[in-house]
């Protein structure tokens, strides 16, 4: 695969199997070991409760904001005067967990992409990184009224079953369903069913739902026992409608005309939108779990590049 071609955004409206196998040589410029500044910043002033089992002691440095109060180093800030913070490394072969939404909500996109496609794709990227670096990998794949779980496990062979239950849950698209309410929910009471305490879980949705009770609930036990982190899908139209016009719109089965000359229309669906997305991130900031925007008009490749793009120990 190019350079080219993993720093453009993913393209079409089904996802496509060898393309996600592909994706593992680029995987390899990923290093889920490496939490940078930057993506513990994503998780805000109220750490996780989380305690990782198998981190190992690594060094001490100078403490630098955004740096966990937890781990400061008090025998050496004593001595030293100045502020230090003690740095752990992950033990390897921790489980890793990759939940991957399904539902007609991610059916969706305008321009390169279906955000159900830019999902598949980060977590492809994701599985071949975690399995490269030794991690047992599973999954856990849900639309609107079935899901498919994969205890996690050290084999090739589990990734392309993964890979494979993406490809095969997109391909259903649209589905009959119960609802994004009730069915991210009821994910949720099953990631939790399956996913054990230190497991390293990345949840990639569009996060309809979320904002439930009991949705709440699980996201806040969820949080207090393994490492969470949210990578949140979105298209640019989902944010801002198009420039004044009549546009025809389609959710595959039916078509209707989409008006928005009306600029009081445009405007309260921005705001509708913002406020959604400020909701969101402040619910997972409020259980200090980071939180990642991932757009189908962008690489998936250079947005998790950003925060694991670390140098492999």
């Amino acid at each position: 695969m190019q350079l080219a071609d993993i720093k453009a955004p993913a393209k079409g409206a089904h996802q496509d199997l060898n393309g996600l196998i592909a994706l593992r040589y680029p995987a390899r410029k990923l290093n889920l070991g490496y939490r940078s500044r930057a993506l513990s910043a994503l998780a805000g002033p109220n750490k996780s409760n989380f305690r990782g089992r198998g981190i190992d002691f690594e060094e001490v440095r100078s403490y630098q904001p955004g740096d966990d109060i937890r781990t400061i180093d008090w025998r050496v800030t004593a001595r030293t005067g100045a502020a230090h913070t003690k740095l752990f490394r992950e033990e390897r072969e921790r489980p890793v967990l990759l939940v991957v939404d399904q539902r007609n909500s991610m059916f969706f996109g305008s321009r390169y992409c279906f955000k159900s496609v830019l999902a598949g794709q980060l977590a492809s990227l994701l599985a071949w990184s975690a399995l490269d670096r030794g991690d047992r990998v599973g999954g856990l794949v849900f639309n609107d009224n079935s899901h498919r779980e994969l205890r996690p496990r050290r084999s090739r062979k589990n990734v392309l079953t993964l890979l494979s239950e993406i490809t095969r849950y997109n391909a259903a698209l649209p589905c009959d369903g119960a609802g994004t309410e009730s069915s991210f929910a009821t994910m949720l009471g099953n990631l939790r069913r399956i996913a054990r305490p230190g497991s390293s879980l990345f949840l990639i949705s569009d996060f309809r739902g979320a904002g439930s009770s009991r949705a709440s609930e699980h996201l806040f036990e969820l949080a207090k026992h393994t490492e969470l982190t949210a990578i949140a899908c979105e298209d640019p139209l989902e944010s801002e409608l198009p420039r004044a016009g009549s546009y025809t719109v389609t959710d595959g089965e039916r078509r209707s005309e989409l008006h928005t000359a009306d600029k009081q229309l445009r405007q309260d669906y921005a705001v509708q939108h913002r406020a959604y997305r400020d909701e969101l991130a402040h619910q997972l900031m409020s259980l200090g779990v980071p939180l990642l925007n991932a757009s189908t008009q962008e690489s998936p490749f250079v947005l998790l590049h950003t925060y694991y793009g670390g140098s492999r120990g």
